[in-house]
Formats: structure tokens, sequence, C-alpha cells
């Protein structure tokens, strides 16, 4: 039996559609997404340009509405619930962490990461305040805006808003695609952390094989669908799929081109 089947479900899609447009100019985004999210791994979803990967976790995250098919978080079928119940579950049970760190100008480090607890009308643990804020290396920093910060230190701040109410699940959209190396290193490092030490369920979106390397599981699409998955994988065996998948794209265009 392998640890997938042993894991419980985050999240799940069966059947999973997304179009834009229609007729002769329809774009199918998601052409029939069926997939598992287990909790406590850290999941990277990746693929060529066009793939179909952040229309995937905006559906997941309820940030986007599927065309068809359905989407179940935590247990939960998001098309059954109206608005209101859609918004606190997606303040309760969904971290998201940004690319481009989302935070709020105008608010220290500290309040930018009790937010979604703000927001909740919910205090915070202070023992669970103290570890997140102390595993992403912030205490000296909580006082301080985001204009103040560094591009790792704001991303840290994101990540530890994402953690700070416990979801069932972060989403995390290209969260190393504004940094530096080593500031990349460093979010990458506390994302595999929140796994192991909080059993923490994240997915990310990521065209970096480097960041990939750090996840349990690789899924990759190419047009919309689900083509292939890696179980720990490396980064040259990242590698080596995606130059794949581009090849089969270039070729795909390039056939479809000759036919026009």
């Amino acid at each position: 039996m392998t640890t997938q089947t042993m894991a419980a479900s985050a999240a799940h899609t069966t059947d999973l559609r997304k179009t834009y447009g229609s007729g002769a100019a329809q774009v199918k985004a998601l052409d029939g997404v069926s997939l598992d999210l287990y909790a406590g791994q850290f999941t990277a979803i990746m693929g060529p340009s066009g793939s179909g990967k952040s229309t995937l976790m905006h559906c997941l995250a309820a940030l986007d509405t599927p065309t068809a098919g359905e989407v179940v978080v935590d247990g939960v079928a998001l098309a059954t619930l109206k608005d209101k119940a859609l918004t606190k579950l997606r303040r309760e049970r969904i971290g998201f962490v940004f690319q481009a760190f989302n935070l709020v100008p105008t608010l220290t480090a500290e309040e930018n990461i009790l937010l979604p607890l703000t927001l909740a009308g919910r205090k915070p643990d202070p023992d669970w305040f103290e570890l997140v804020v102390t595993t992403v290396g912030l205490g000296d920093r909580l006082g301080h805006r985001p204009s103040e910060m560094s591009g790792g230190q704001q991303q840290r701040v994101a990540c530890a808003r994402a953690l700070i109410s416990k979801p069932t699940i972060v989403f995390a959209d290209e969260p190393t695609g504004n940094l530096d190396t080593i500031s990349g290193g460093e979010v990458l490092g506390f994302l595999r952390r929140s796994v192991d030490e909080f059993d923490q369920t994240i997915v990310m979106v990521t065209h970096d094989a480097h960041a990939a390397s750090y996840c349990d599981r690789v899924i990759f699409l190419a047009d919309g669908r689900v083509v292939d998955e890696l179980d720990s994988p490396d980064r040259d065996q990242i590698l080596a799929h995606m130059t794949d998948l581009q090849e089969a794209a270039l070729r795909r265009a390039g056939q479809a081109g000759a036919l026009s």
C-alpha cells in the first residue's frame, strides 16, 4: 500500500472543466481534471505555459468557478455553498500565498499575519502565533511594514498569514517567482517544514524544477489535463519531464500551424 492510498484527501476534483469564450474561439483551460490532493503532503503542480495549472489552483481555492465538474475541499463540495458560506470556507479552511505577496502596505508584519483572524473576529492562539513567527524567523520584524522588509521577508510574512488560521490546505501560486535564490530557498524551506512539522497540506503551482524538488509529489498538466505525476522526484527528473512536455507542446503547435 502506498503512502498516497493511506493518506486522506484534503481536496479533490472530479472531471473538472473550465472554458473561456465560445465557438471557434473557445479555449479549454481545464479539460476533465480528476485528482486527489493528499493531507499532510507538499504537492507541486507543473506544466507548460497555458497548461491550466493556475486555473486549476484558482478553482481549487474557490477563487474561480469551474464550468463543469466538482471541487471538494475538506469534505465540502464548493458548488453547494452560497457566497457567505464560501467566503467563510476560504477564510477559515484555505490559506493562499501569492507570487506578489499581497500584503497590506499600511499594516505591520504582525497585523498582516493576523489579518485572516481579525477579519473573522477571532483571537489568535498565542502559542501557535509564536511557533509560526519563530519558524519563519520574523520575531524581530513584527513591527515593520512591508516597505521596510525585503522581498523574502515579505513572502515569509505571507506564508505565516496563510498558516495562522490553521487551514485545511494552503495554496501557493509561484511563491518564489519574485525572489532571489537565497530568499526563495528560505520560503521553500519554511513550506517544507510546515508539512513535516505541522502536518500542513500545501499545493504549489511552480515552473521551477528546483522548487518542485522540495515536494512529495509533482503533478504535470498539459492542455488542461493531468498527463503524469512523480513521487519524491529530484530536480533532474522534474526537468526531464518538463522538457518532454515542452517539446510535445511545440510539436502540437507546429502541427496546428501547418493545418491552418
